[in-house]
């Protein structure tokens, strides 16, 4: 049996981050998927995924977004892929919403260039947009959006590159750790290695149920909606997040694959796990986004064209797990992305290679201590 220097099971956005990082170090890494490769199944699809700096949920996310933001050109140039398309951003709502409060914090904290515009400035350079007089934006000229799919397949071919060995289609069952190393049962083989990532997305809870974080799946839905008049308006148009006076907050995206536009709820999902989601999208929740956005955007929602799936791993407080295990010394997890964390991909993936090459990075990640949550309510 082959003796591994890192096995890293799941190889969705941070798995496959994960094992090209560890793999271009020169660790011999085995990555293992239950799904073929660029699945659907998960959370690392849908075409688009936005990206800012000026950060809602907390000011100390800017660092490591400023380190993803440098390493996807970096993923781009050497796999050939594209996969970040700046565009700007809009964070709309209420002067005291956290979506344009939180967004205004972080960029006033961290100097990140910005505009704060009122309703009829809104509405002059996005007429796509027509907010209440009471609300007000913070525009980023450098958010954008990334491609999922795009950043799964660069990072899996450049680990390839790097020497690591990929294998798909094969469910792990097991895994176990102990001072002589990690041992990975799966329904084709064991595996043994020195050490053991665990990047398992919506199957944190199976696959770290020891971990003590309180995980809970959340089904999300994702739309496309062709505008009334035209996907011309949406071509050059920045990404948004749009908070309601009730705290709901909706995003969407340009016309970036076409003639039709993404827009989604941002939480608010039906509990699942990944055997027990509704894969189905019902005509009852596509009038409720479809309502929403038309309140908002006087062209959508225009012609419903398609809707698909995919899960939030979401902790108590909505921050990532990113640590050693607190009871196996030799593994490491990430987890519990609760929805925002695809862009931060590539630095995920440079500071899991940290704490298994030297058991600390010099990443702020004291916010994803797991030890947080002990005790927390689901």
């Amino acid at each position: 049996m082959p003796r591994y220097d890192v096995i890293v099971i799941g190889l969705g956005g941070m798995g496959s981050a994960a094992a090209y990082r560890l793999a271009q170090r020169g660790h011999r890494v085995l990555g293992l998927d239950r799904y073929a490769p660029v699945h659907n199944r998960g959370s690392s699809h849908g075409g688009s995924r936005i990206t800012r700096q000026a950060y809602f949920e907390d000011p100390a996310y800017v660092p490591l977004l400023l380190r993803a933001h440098e390493m996807w050109a970096q993923i781009e140039r050497d796999s050939g892929r594209a996969i970040f398309h700046r565009c700007g951003g809009i964070m709309v709502g209420r002067p005291d919403s956290r979506t344009v409060a939180g967004s205004v914090r972080s960029a006033r904290q961290w100097d990140l260039p910005h505009e704060l515009l009122d309703a009829a400035e809104i509405r002059r350079r996005f007429p796509t947009m027509n907010p209440a007089e009471d609300e007000i934006a913070l525009y980023e000229a450098s958010a954008g959006l990334v491609v999922p799919e795009a950043s799964v397949a660069a990072q899996l071919l450049l680990a390839t590159r790097a020497g690591a060995e990929l294998h798909h289609e094969e469910e792990v069952l097991t895994w176990t750790a102990d001072s002589a190393g990690v041992r990975v049962g799966t329904t084709r083989n064991y595996y043994v290695a020195d050490q053991l990532v665990v990047c398992p997305g919506a199957w944190a809870p199976e696959l770290l149920s020891g971990l003590g974080v309180p995980f809970r799946i959340e089904r999300q839905v994702q739309y496309w909606f062709a505008p009334r008049g035209g996907a011309e308006p949406f071509v050059d148009h920045p990404i948004y997040v749009w908070e309601n006076e009730l705290g709901r907050q909706f995003y969407g995206f340009p016309a970036h694959h076409g003639p039709e536009v993404k827009v989604a709820f941002f939480r608010g999902g039906q509990t699942c796990t990944p055997e027990t989601i509704d894969r189905t999208v019902h005509a009852h929740e596509v009038r409720a986004i479809a309502e929403f956005a038309g309140a908002r955007m006087p062209s959508l929602p225009g012609e419903f064209r398609r809707a698909a799936t995919c899960m939030y791993t979401n902790t108590p407080d909505e921050h990532f797990v990113i640590a050693r295990h607190p009871g196996h010394a030799r593994v490491v997890v990430a987890c519990g992305f609760s929805g925002h964390g695809f862009k931060f991909v590539p630095v995920v993936g440079e500071v899991v290679a940290d704490l298994v090459t030297k058991g600390a990075t010099r990443h702020p990640i004291s916010l994803f201590d797991p030890a947080r949550l002990k005790g927390a309510p689901a």
